[in-house]
């Protein structure tokens, strides 16, 4: 299959309102978008919609425009984390032995099939929504769209990777530490989180009943503020709904992570698309740097303190019933909140007050902040080896954010040479949900990103990008080192300015030196791209002083790469100015 045209709530939903297409129309084609991509991830999805079912719920759409009715949502298709009750599908939080037929829909769910919504079956996610990950489900593991070697994120994966690969133009995740956040960035998309009580909660199965949040995953902030639109409001049958306040939030300073308190798990391109980002944001507003001890107290106290108790609280029953039928890690994770006891739960709820007040008090100093999404991302086969430290490490920026009562939404920041996404997460207080989406559309115009990559469609992915800068150009000597390992010509590119180009002296043949230095010029080099075996054979052969590193495009994604030792340099050349190697060999002939 080739990947789909981008799907649009807003477009579809104009267009069947208009006459110009319908909503059975719509549901055909995304019917054959899902069946086709099934061959490449199965795992998406843990129920769906049959194609009679589907049909006849656009029809009833189609009837009720044809009789006037004017719906915010006609005829747009939606898929639904498996912990959200669906009328008409099971409810299995991605447990089998806990699945139930529920009895109607939840509260959200009822708002969006009023407004014209279709729903198309029930995702798949990190078994009852413990974990960013989205590796820990009996119904198999969803993947990052655009790498399949690396995690989705989690726990609302599945929902995650339908809207990536084009299938639907929104889903519902639900967001307790991140869940609807970590996954956007992974898979270049919004994830909108509300603040807690903005959207009804009823009919979600909870993980921490008191701070859990439905959230949605678009394409971009127009159908996010679509959905908010239709959902938000207060729910009289929910306890933990509050009405609306809408506050409005001028960005004059955006708050950041102190520098010295940055963390990217030695992710370098992460790091390097934050500082990118941030140039982007100053455009908004002053940026301001602040001490996130107090936000990281706070978000130790949900998976290190007594809030634990609360999942434990929420999946009680099936722990005494049966223990077995529960992922080991989410067991792990989940079963130490039973010898919690009332003292340490109520002294973790006066040092929380504390908490949010020191973080209530930030507000007087910045309007937003702006954090990273995650430090870094990785392969399925890494999560799997070390489940706790590395899902620990995706959570370090989000899960305070529902414990201090804030609103969220993630935003699309840069690729990484491995094709996954990187973001950044706005976060305002509570009620400044729309605010916050009219700063993440003034950032996104500011950032002017580059479309997301074509999606992986046959798990080819498993490549890297190497720039090459000198003697292995094309018709240099060493340039058989490439075609004798299959490489593909990318593309002719130049670097970021920020790097040096040196002629290392007697060197046979002759090599450049590529080195980083903020006084540097954009340097021609070509890109390459190999096999993960053939790049690693290559490497061997790559010798002192040089080395295979990160190097920065003028487009600000980053590919391996020669780069020197600092030996390197002794008796070097300086050729920066001539922009490249082709130029200094040619200045020799």
């Amino acid at each position: 299959m080739n990947a789909p045209d981008r799907l649009s709530a807003l477009a579809i939903a104009a267009a069947v309102n208009a006459g110009e297409t319908t909503a059975l129309a719509v549901a055909e084609d995304v019917y054959g978008r899902i069946d086709a991509y099934n061959a490449v991830q199965p795992h998406i999805w843990i129920s769906r919609a049959s194609r009679r079912d589907l049909l006849a719920a656009a029809r009833a759409v189609d009837a009720r425009v044809a009789a006037g009715e004017q719906l915010l949502l006609a005829g747009v298709p939606f898929a639904v984390k498996d912990n959200i009750d669906v009328a008409g599908f099971e409810t299995t939080a991605a447990c089998p032995a806990f699945a139930y037929e529920p009895e109607g829909n939840a509260g959200v769910i009822d708002r969006l099939l009023a407004a014209g919504a279709i729903c198309v079956g029930k995702t798949n996610l990190d078994q009852f929504a413990t974990g960013l990950n989205g590796t820990r489900s009996p119904y198999g593991i969803p993947r990052n769209a655009s790498n399949l070697a690396y995690v989705s994120g989690g726990s609302s994966s599945g929902s995650s990777v339908v809207v990536a690969a084009g299938l639907v133009p929104f889903a519902l995740g639900t967001d307790t530490a991140g869940s609807g956040r970590v996954p956007a960035a992974f898979n270049h998309l919004i994830g909108f989180k509300p603040t807690k009580g903005r959207w009804s909660t009823r009919g979600l199965v909870p993980a921490c009943r008191t701070i859990d949040c439905i959230t949605v995953f678009t394409d971009d902030t127009a159908d996010a503020r679509l959905v908010d639109r239709v959902v938000a409001g207060f729910d009289v049958a929910d306890p933990y709904s509050r009405s609306l306040a809408d506050r409005a939030l001028r960005v004059k300073r955006i708050g950041v992570p102190r520098r010295d308190q940055r963390v990217w798990f030695g992710d370098g391109e992460s790091e390097y698309l934050y500082d990118r980002a941030l140039e982007k944001l100053a455009a908004l507003g002053e940026i301001v740097e602040i001490d996130l001890a107090p936000l990281l107290e706070a978000a130790q106290l949900l998976y290190g303190g007594p809030w634990v108790a609360e999942r434990t609280a929420a999946m009680e029953a099936i722990l005494a019933s049966n223990p077995l039928s529960i992922d080991p890690t989410v067991h792990d994770v989940v079963a130490p909140g039973a010898s919690i006891s009332a003292v340490e739960l109520f002294n973790g709820i006066h040092r929380m007050a504390a908490l949010k007040r020191q973080a209530d008090l930030m507000w007087d100093a910045i309007d937003m902040l702006a954090f990273p999404t995650t430090g870094t991302t990785y392969r399925v086969v890494e999560m799997l080896a070390a489940p706790m430290a590395l899902n620990s490490n995706l959570g370090l920026y989000t899960n305070f954010v529902n414990l201090l009562d804030m609103a969220a939404v993630a935003v699309p920041a840069g690729v990484r040479a491995n094709a996954t996404g990187f973001g950044i997460t706005l976060i305002g207080p509570a009620d400044t949900d729309r605010a916050l989406l009219d700063a993440a559309d003034a950032y996104l115009a500011a950032a002017d990103l580059p479309p997301p990559p074509p999606l992986d469609l046959e798990g080819k992915m498993q490549t890297v990008k190497l720039a090459v800068v000198g003697a292995h150009l094309k018709d240099m000597p060493l340039h058989w080192q490439l075609t004798s390992r299959d490489a593909k010509f990318v593309g002719a590119f130049e670097t970021a300015p920020t790097y040096r180009l040196y002629a290392i002296a007697d060197s046979v043949p002759p090599k450049p030196a590529l080195v980083h230095a903020e006084d540097g010029a954009p340097i021609k080099i070509e890109v390459y791209e190999l096999g993960v075996a053939e790049f690693g054979s290559f490497t061997v052969d790559v010798p002192a002083p040089l080395a295979i590193g990160t190097v920065t495009l003028a487009d600000g994604s980053s590919v391996k790469g020669f780069v020197a030792e600092p030996r390197a340099l002794k008796g070097a050349e300086d050729i920066t100015s001539l922009g490249g190697w082709r130029a200094y060999i040619a200045s020799k002939g």
